[in-house]
């Protein structure tokens, strides 16, 4: 009942964002729109789409195979592509889900597997900040204001609220730390702490996979050609309308950028949050109407969550069979 409620919770929110991105949009002018796309170009976003999948799921092998050298490019493209169709039923469970997909090789536990997801999911976060601090350096003029007004100050505010929960909460977890050492050879004794610490040991060692890895020039490449394909997809979609043909490879960066943070937003598959934030940048930065930054917030959204539906089922397949194959060899 509590995973439904939460479910339903963020179906909720991804309804009211929904909701006030298409408030006010003349759907005549909608169809319109859709009818003058160019759908050669959204074809070319989905296909680069599918493409950055691969760069995720052989920057994630190059991670797991300093645990085991056995993982194949094959199990992980199938936990990239079940982790995102899992993130269309419940927001942020495809992480667990993925690592659920390595820990069924036997190859790598699902502790140590989710490790070096918390790791790849906090570079990505840092690169999005990267990659918006650049953008501010160069572009301070042309998009400083939007950030300021829609992302920074937020974002500090949120900050400044949780300043004193936050510090409360470090000393808490030095000091019950503290403790918890003092004490830790009494507490080896009981089999759940045994349980927990193992848990721990597992996380920390696919967290710390990062300094172990022999392809570490690889694993740069991998992650900037990510980035580099979700860069081409907003620019290809660009190129799609020609309502917004105008803007160029930097107005590209910054609509991926802002774009990024409507993903985040645990909603099911950046459900709402995505047309909301894209709209409302396009409207604020290029004075492009309402109707045209839904459109595009929509065909764009929509293009990349249908290749992750696609993928997405079909590495379930792969799974399913290969799974099937397995049983049958041990008969």
């Amino acid at each position: 009942m509590k995973k439904v409620l939460k479910y339903l919770a963020f179906l909720f929110l991804a309804a009211i964002l929904l909701h006030f991105s298409f408030k006010g949009v003349e759907w005549g002018d909608f169809t319109s729109g859709l009818k003058s796309c160019n759908w050669w170009w959204i074809a070319a976003s989905m296909a680069i789409g599918i493409l950055g999948f691969l760069f995720r799921a052989l920057r994630w092998r190059i991670l797991l195979r300093t645990i085991n050298k056995e993982i194949t490019l094959r199990e992980t493209f199938d936990g990239i592509n079940i982790g995102y169709i899992t993130n269309f039923v419940f927001p942020r469970a495809g992480e667990v889900a993925r690592c659920g997909v390595i820990a069924n090789t036997r190859k790598v536990s699902f502790e140590k597997s989710l490790g070096t997801v918390v790791l790849e999911r906090s570079l990505d976060m840092v690169c999005l900040m990267l990659w918006m601090i650049l953008l501010l350096l160069f572009s301070w003029g042309e998009f400083g204001t939007f950030m300021d007004n829609e992302i920074l100050q937020p974002l500090q505010g949120k900050f400044n609220t949780m300043a004193w929960p936050a510090a409360i909460l470090c000393f808490a977890l030095i000091l019950s730390a503290a403790i918890l050492w003092i004490i830790r050879e009494r507490l080896k004794q009981n089999r759940f702490v045994r349980k927990i610490m193992q848990i721990a040991k597992g996380l920390l060692e696919g967290i710390l996979a990062a300094f172990r890895m022999e392809d570490k020039w690889m694993f740069i490449i991998y992650t900037l050609a990510i980035w580099a394909t979700y860069w081409l997809t907003s620019l290809t979609t660009i190129y799609a309308f020609p309502q917004v043909g105008h803007l160029g490879a930097v107005d590209a960066l910054f609509l991926m950028i802002i774009g990024g943070f409507g993903w985040v937003v645990p909603v099911q598959g950046g459900l709402g949050a995505y047309h909301f934030i894209v709209s409302l940048a396009l409207a604020k930065v290029y004075g492009i109407a309402q109707t045209t930054g839904v459109i595009f917030a929509t065909i764009s959204h929509e293009a990349q969550a249908l290749v992750m539906i696609l993928c997405g089922a079909a590495s379930i397949v792969s799974v399913s069979l290969w799974k099937r194959k397995i049983q049958q060899n041990r008969k």
